[in-house]
């Protein structure tokens, strides 16, 4: 694009800004998720790995065959997929007696199961012969796990880790005149967790076209402080120059408000020599400007441009929230210069029916649950997540604990802790990084310690506007890591957080896992044949504690920057405290479709500003007239008074950051809760229900974008005739979807449930599990409505989906 009659250096002096100029496209971004073939391979018969150890791979560049890496391999009867893709999801649940293949729930995936391990994708795609000229780079978000990267026959590289992924240059290797083919070898035999972690291609993949100069992303490094109410934007701005020549222009990066008004801009020369890169370094002010916090996340837009003699050769936006972060010793996080108490949970990334494949759509969805608890704080743990996770906490107000994969400063881990810095350093939901959890062998002794200081020296080169600190699993204990580490975190040993304060005043506290109270939802007595344990704030392991007990220690200390719970959702795998026939965990405060357990209530009682009345039992114990149940009543008014048919049994005061306990004669009936909160009148109930008759459905958004990537979580809950929610229903349920879009799997958040949880050839079946189960839906690119059939005891109920 030309500027006609104007030097560009004078646009700023004149008034006038890049956006007055139609600006050409200049760096194209494109979606790489649709159209894959996948295969199965061999972890241990190379016959069966597309002759993958037995064909020379690498002797020569390009000389590829009689292997699924040759560009012409014939590839017809791979299966069709789209990505995010969790081939282990798919695979039958296996009883094993090993302590790995249980920890990651019983998936028959891991060395011991060759024949599940190793994973083949294929995917075709063309480039335009007029973008001969262009750079292009594959960028794969992350592959679980141990990838290599071919194209055209031509080997790229690999990736050891499974959570960060990797960025890959093929302009050189491109065809122009007929298809390009992208073949990816995943190995899925090592783990790396203690927890369920998926296996294949299980983020995004883009391929990026820039030209020759282009910013440099990986390296692009914005950040703010306010004072006085002048907010001051430092950007640095790493330019690459591919070209044979020195090159030479202008950046310009421009501020813009949410609704892309311009508020302030400016402009830098360079000058780049010839396969080289250059940093410039810019600053730009605002006055009074929005500041991002939890409960107002304004993101603004930074929008830099590159211009060589008035023509566009590059572009880019970030969006940025403008705060202070600074956690401090004694008034822990403050937040623009307020206190603010961290109430987080930890989570790792998986979800009922996808695996660790999780939609874009479902990241939103899991942060507005976790918001609407009064959770205000998310720890990635224990690696790096999906970058449309952090950006659902930049747009919904979450603060993030980012951490490391392992406390470790060697060669390949301390090249991820540079990538994940650099990655995730603009997202201002960003608050604290992690240089490792529980390094039991090493975390007291010398060797941690070193490693240690390695990595915060590392960390505040990389980021100095922020700090670290390490999840230990230590009580008051100094020797080592805690020794160095900027902020002590506490894995649990809560009741040794008030004696480490007082022997380390000047060293800022966190609890990095907190509570870890076991819970299946729904359950009311301990069923050891189906390894469902209470659905009460009540047992946990030796090393843990009850909410209620971490809660009352750390709420009121105002040094204590608070903490995250062990924890929000529950995941697959490590079955705490019973193993087979359970195949997840039930640590989390919702199940892993998300619906509450009743602890939800205890901490969005204490957590949230929110009126909270919530009776935490069920009432149907039929044959059980007169014996007494125990009812658990969680709410933030200062007294509960409790009926049963319409007679009072009686008021009692909350105790702040507690609950309330009844023992109640069981009869049939109505057991209802009344309280007044702020001069309101509220209350709950719980009834005596039939059996199962009726259905009702919520849906976690209204409509479907009909771009093919789209997802809608679809709740279901079990009624009687009279409208009553059953709250104790296994009845089985039949799916089946009808148009454009793909029924992709399903959940009831039974820890024990061993059916299928994806979707085949959109029909599929699931249990309700005390009165819930959950759809998720892929939308299709038809804007058509999907009708999604329910059928329940050869009664069929149908819920329409709108798809725009």
């Amino acid at each position: 694009m030309k500027i006609k009659n104007i030097i560009l250096s004078n646009l700023i002096l004149l008034g006038l800004t890049t956006s007055q100029y139609a600006l050409a496209q200049t760096r194209i971004k494109k979606n790489m998720d649709t159209d894959w073939k996948f295969h199965l391979g061999s972890a241990n018969d190379p016959t069966k790995d597309f002759n993958y150890g037995i064909a020379n791979l690498f002797a020569k560049t390009g000389k590829i065959t009689k292997s699924a890496v040759d560009e012409n391999f014939n590839d017809s009867d791979w299966t069709k997929i789209q990505l995010p893709h969790d081939w282990a999801v798919s695979l039958p649940i296996t009883f094993n007696n090993n302590e790995d293949i249980l920890a990651h729930g019983y998936r028959p995936v891991g060395g011991l199961y060759p024949e599940n391990s190793i994973g083949w994708y294929r995917k075709s795609f063309d480039v335009n012969t007029a973008d001969s000229g262009k750079q292009f780079s594959l960028q794969f978000d992350g592959i679980f796990r141990d990838s290599k990267v071919w194209v055209n026959g031509i080997y790229l590289g690999g990736d050891f880790s499974g959570y960060l992924g990797q960025n890959y240059r093929i302009a050189d290797f491109l065809h122009f005149n007929k298809p390009n083919e992208i073949v990816v070898r995943v190995d899925a035999t090592q783990f790396e967790g203690w927890f369920y972690e998926g296996a294949g291609i299980n983020r995004h993949v883009w391929l990026e076209e820039t030209n020759n100069l282009a910013i440099n992303l990986d390296k692009y490094f914005t950040y703010n402080k306010t004072e006085n109410n002048l907010s001051k934007i430092n950007v640095e701005i790493s330019i690459k120059n591919l070209n044979t020549t020195a090159q030479t222009g202008q950046i310009i990066t421009e501020l813009k408000s949410r609704d892309g008004k311009i508020l302030t801009s400016t402009s830098n020369d360079f000058k780049v020599e010839d396969n080289n890169g250059t940093i410039v370094k810019q600053e730009l002010s605002i006055q009074d400007a929005h500041l991002w916090d939890i409960d107002n996340p304004y993101l603004y837009r930074l929008h830099s441009y590159i211009f060589v003699n008035g023509t566009t050769i590059d572009e880019t936006t970030t969006k940025i929230g403008i705060r202070n972060i600074e956690i401090t010793p004694d008034k822990g996080l403050l937040l623009n210069g307020k206190s603010v108490k961290v109430k987080g949970t930890n989570d790792h990334q998986e979800h009922a029916g996808v695996g660790s494949a999780l939609p874009d759509a479902l990241q939103y969805y899991r942060v507005t649950l976790l918001k609407q608890m009064g959770s205000n704080a998310l720890r990635t743990s224990h690696a790096a997540v999906a970058p449309e996770l952090l950006e659902a906490c930049d747009s919904l107000g979450m603060l993030v604990l980012d951490e490391q994969r392992l406390l470790n400063s060697g060669l390949e881990y301390n090249q991820q802790f540079k990538r994940l810095i650099e990655r995730d350093r603009n997202h201002p939901s960003v608050f604290l990084w992690s240089i490792g959890n529980e390094e039991n062998a090493i975390q007291t002794n010398s060797t941690g310690k070193r490693i240690a200081q390695t990595l915060i020296a590392d960390q505040k080169k990389w980021d100095p506007t922020r700090t670290s600190t390490y999840a230990a699993d230590l009580a008051n204990v100094f020797d080592g890591v805690n020794q160095i580490i900027p902020v002590r975190g506490f894995n649990y040993r809560v009741d040794a957080v008030i004696p480490y304060h007082n022997d380390h005043p000047s060293q800022p506290t966190i609890g990095t896992e907190m509570g870890s109270t076991v819970m299946t939802r729904g359950e009311y007595k301990m069923d050891t044949a189906h390894a469902y344990v209470l659905d009460q704030d009540s047992i946990h392991p030796w090393w843990a504690s009850t909410a209620e007990h971490w809660w009352k220690t750390v709420a009121d200390k105002q040094w204590m920057t608070g903490g995250f719970i062990w924890t929000g959702f529950d995941y697959r795998g490590e079955p705490t405290p019973f193993e087979w026939p359970n195949v997840n965990s039930h640590f989390g405060v919702m199940d892993l479709c998300g619906f509450p357990k009743n602890i939800y209530y205890y901490y969005k009682s204490w957590w949230s500003d929110e009126p909270v009345l919530h009776i935490g039992q069920k009432w149907n114990y039929t044959g059980q007239e007169g014996k007494p149940v125990n009812v658990w009543v969680y709410s933030n008014a200062s007294v509960v008074e409790l009926y049963l048919n319409n007679k009072s049994l009686g008021k009692k005061s909350m105790p702040k950051n507690g609950h309330l306990e009844w023992n109640v004669p069981y009869k049939p009936g109505t057991l209802k809760a009344v309280a007044t909160i702020n001069g309101k009148k509220i209350e709950d109930k719980i009834v005596t229900s039939g059996p199962t008759e009726d259905l009702s459905f919520t849906l976690s958004k209204k409509i479907l974008n009909a771009d093919g990537q789209d997802v809608i979580a679809i709740n279901i809950e079990a009624k009687d005739k009279n409208g009553n929610v059953v709250l104790d229903a296994k009845d089985p349920l039949k799916f089946a979807l009808e148009g454009d879009g793909t029924l992709v799997g399903f959940g009831n958040g039974n820890p024990s449930d061993h059916a299928p949880e994806v979707g085949i050839n959109n029909q599929g079946s699931r249990n309700l599990f005390n009165g819930y189960a959950q759809v998720i839906i892929k939308s299709g690119k038809t804007k058509e409505n999907l009708k999604l059939k329910i059928t329940l005891n050869n009664k069929t109920f149908v819920q329409e989906i709108e798809q725009k």
